[in-house]
């Protein structure tokens, strides 16, 4: 097998075993370079790279088990239950023992040459039992650039630490990085049962547990985000489903970033009246409003023709995580009554 190359000017740590992995669907396009990049950065340490694959059918599989043949450390597993939390758990319980730190990697994101090792290093500094990073959204096609843009402002992340690039801070929630693996087993590891948000819900446990969550601002994640409007409502109906049963799971209550998109699934159900009377619409119509008068601030400010095209895809956003939060509150209801 081929060893991965050193990469230079790595910070000099004491040597470490380390669990990557990289929960992964379909993901042909971006696994290749992304696993070279990851094998290239082990500096000193010893790096185990599993990509866990919920059943990919576009050539996913092949790619990493030729590369795996190729360079040392890299396994290809099955992972059945095709979500992430799963994905994540099943690695750990398979190749974490004996292993001092897991870092989760998005097949579908990118990260500077140095990400790996600027996390064990910030892990060794702060002492933290996890280290959570800001995220850069970047785009290609028009839509996927206004939907970056509108990522990486307010009007679509709602003044998130983990999407703003806050300074380094200790912290309840963030974009999971590094873990130490005893604090990830402490407190049972993902909870199977989310498809989304699975992250916040773990860091609640941990922060209720004791453990500390470390927001660093030495390194960041590159995350492209969906290239059309379907797909994008699907994944934010997904993020609001998951936020609202985090919320039920635990009893609490969300952040006022969070609530204020909860009133837009109802202004839509309300502008439904205006059939009787115009004034069910004045809701809807003063947030649509707002959203565009946004976009058009950010294309003068920033002089980004996307500003407009972006508060677009901050609707889609809003309207979903909205929706989905709601069907989940009622679902959820539902199932602990009828229990």
């Amino acid at each position: 097998m081929m060893s991965s190359p050193i990469l230079p000017e790595m910070p000099i740590l004491p040597e470490m075993k380390v669990l990557v992995i990289i929960p992964c669907l379909n993901e042909a396009r971006h696994i290749e370079p992304l696993l070279m990049k990851l094998a290239a950065s082990r500096g000193n340490h010893d790096m185990l790279i599993v990509v866990a694959d919920g059943g990919s059918t576009d050539g996913t599989q092949a790619i990493v088990s030729r590369v795996a043949e190729q360079v040392a450390g890299v396994i290809l597993l099955h992972n059945p239950d095709r979500i992430q939390s799963a994905a994540v758990n099943l690695a750990v319980k398979q190749f974490g023992h004996g292993r001092d730190y897991l870092i989760r990697i998005d097949a579908h994101g990118d990260y500077p040459e140095d990400y790996c090792q600027t996390l064990l290093q910030e892990a060794v500094d702060t002492g933290a039992d996890s280290v959570v990073v800001g995220m850069k959204t970047v785009g290609f096609g028009l839509f996927q650039k206004a939907t970056a843009v509108a990522q990486n402002s307010k009007l679509g992340n709602g003044g998130s630490k983990h999407r703003d690039g806050a300074s380094g801070h200790w912290i309840d929630h963030g974009h999971h990085a590094l873990m130490r693996i005893a604090a990830f087993r402490a407190v049972g590891g993902y909870d199977p049962a989310f498809t989304h948000n699975e992250d916040a819900e773990l860091d609640f446990r941990l922060g209720k547990a004791g453990f500390r969550i470390w927001m660093t601002a030495k390194t960041f994640m590159i995350y492209y985000p969906r290239s059309a409007p379907y797909p994008l409502f699907r994944q934010y109906l997904g993020y609001g489903r998951g936020r609202a049963r985090n919320l039920l799971k635990h009893k609490a209550r969300p952040k006022l970033r969070q609530a204020l998109p909860l009133v837009v699934a109802p202004m839509i159900l309300f502008a439904l009246l205006s059939v009787f009377h115009w004034i069910a619409l004045l809701p809807l119509a003063l947030w649509a409003f707002a959203c565009l008068a946004y976009g058009l601030w950010i294309a003068i400010s920033q002089k980004n023709a996307l500003g407009p095209v972006a508060a677009i895809s901050a609707m889609i956003m809003h309207a979903a995580w909205s929706a989905g939060f709601w069907l989940e509150l009622v679902s959820g209801r539902q199932r602990r009554v009828s229990a």
